[in-house]
């Protein structure tokens, strides 16, 4: 073998490189997905947008703490739809479900638990019992439901919509109509605002985080050149690095501008029979939910690219028929991916109750076109087999910024469903144009 057969891209003796082939653009040496950065870009835009239209509020450190809290639990449960489209098939009733655990939870923590068991409201147990009753609930009513779909083959669409019926309804007998609260304490520190860090904690998650993302880099980049691979060149490596750090560092520090205001201040320290200091000022930093979701989306993104499980998953969800004919257990499958959907709507309805402080029968309501609507926006292709974990947590973080953005400029409330829509479809056709172009290459 001669050394131009080596060397990519080297020129016969006596012509230059240059003129053989041309230099890879910056984006192209870079590696970064088209699709993210469109996703990344329009997110941007939407905020440049409603920060002009707002005089500036919309981009303020309070104003980004609510954001997030408000994205997360619609966020969780999408990282799971990913799963359910990929595998062709859909699940309408995460909404209901979402109200039924947390009913579930709610009578535990308030009624059941102190009745039954006998531990007096405020008992340490109790949150953590709720929330495991709730997590059990989720997963069996998510198993039942696939095994509808993948052992009795009844379409999934037709599951799910009975699914929407019945568990709102089983929601509303569990708890007779009525409005549970308040929710224990502890159980109500992952809402949001009733459960941070801190700025200390913060900053110190921040770098561990930006630590943990570079050395996953780092090793993603030994382990190419191990199996012969090719890599991205070393500045290129450390333009995305120092962007993702970049990008840790300043939400950690646009969270940490959001300061506790004084009258709350003042109160926790009167709680505590103290007095609060002149001129002390403290942070909220980032909220419980946000590390929550953080963690789903560690996990789940794990699970799709380092686990049989995942591989299963995609595979099926691009060929059934060959995936069955393999030896995979596609049956079964159905009834895992269900289950975790399930297992999921029950870490949303944590959230979305604590961030309420009780729980109330119309919890979840249109959550099964949200979060649908941002696994869509974020890349999941309905026709399955294709989807990301981080691409619809940021479809749920556009679609919730429209919908805050709408809000504070004073649009009603049908002209922003109106919008939502459209975006929804817009995107829809955008990715069916994107993968015709890439197939026709």
């Amino acid at each position: 073998m001669s050394d131009t057969d080596t060397v990519p891209n080297a020129a016969p003796p006596g012509q230059r490189p240059a003129d053989k082939a041309p230099a890879r653009s910056f984006l192209s040496q870079l590696e970064l997905d088209l699709r993210l950065l469109g996703m990344v870009g329009a997110f941007i835009a939407v905020c440049v947008v409603f920060n002009l239209l707002t005089d500036g509020r919309f981009l303020t450190p309070r104003n980004i703490f609510n954001l997030s809290i408000q994205t997360v639990s619609v966020a969780i449960m999408a990282t799971g739809m990913v799963f359910i489209i990929v595998t062709r098939h859909i699940d309408l009733s995460v909404g209901a479900l979402l109200a039924t655990a947390s009913a579930v939870m709610a009578m535990m923590q308030t009624r059941w638990l102190p009745d039954m068991m006998g531990l007096p409201l405020g008992h340490a147990a109790l949150p953590w019992l709720s929330i495991l009753a709730g997590l059990i609930t989720g997963a069996v009513i998510g198993a039942f439901q696939g095994w509808l779909v993948g052992y009795l083959t009844i379409p999934a669409f037709i599951v799910t919509l009975g699914g929407l019926l019945i568990w709102r309804n089983v929601g509303w007998y569990i708890t007779s109509g009525q409005t549970i609260g308040p929710l224990d304490e502890t159980f109500q520190a992952f809402g949001g605002i009733n459960g941070t860090l801190g700025a200390q904690w913060s900053w110190i998650f921040g770098l561990v985080a930006a630590a943990a993302a570079v050395l996953a880099l780092i090793s993603a980049r030994r382990n190419k050149i191990g199996h012969g691979f090719p890599v991205k060149p070393v500045w290129a490596e450390a333009v995305v690095m120092a962007i993702i750090v970049g990008a840790i560092l300043g939400f950690v520090a646009i969270l940490n501008a959001y300061e506790i205001p004084s009258r709350v201040l003042a109160r926790d320290f009167a709680a505590r029979g103290a007095e609060m200091p002149e001129g002390f000022t403290a942070s909220y930093g980032i909220p419980y939910s946000v590390l929550l979701l953080i963690a789903v989306a560690v996990v789940m993104t794990v699970i799709a690219r380092k686990t049989r499980l995942g591989r299963y998953i995609f595979a099926t969800g691009g060929n059934p028929d060959a995936a069955e004919l393999s030896g995979i257990n596609t049956r079964l499958l159905t009834v895992k991916v269900f289950s975790i959907m399930g297992i999921l709507v029950a870490i949303s309805a944590v959230v979305a109750s604590a961030r309420l402080t009780n729980h109330s029968n119309d919890i979840g309501t249109l959550d099964e076109l949200r979060v649908i609507a941002a696994a869509v926006i974020g890349g999941t292709a309905l026709s399955g087999g294709i989807g990301t974990i981080y691409g619809a947590i940021l479809g749920a973080l556009i679609m919730q910024s429209l919908q805050s953005g709408m809000a504070m400029v004073g649009v009603d409330a049908p002209l922003q469903n109106i919008v939502v829509g459209t975006v929804l479809v817009a995107a829809v056709l955008i990715d069916i144009i994107y993968r015709r172009r890439v197939g026709g290459k």
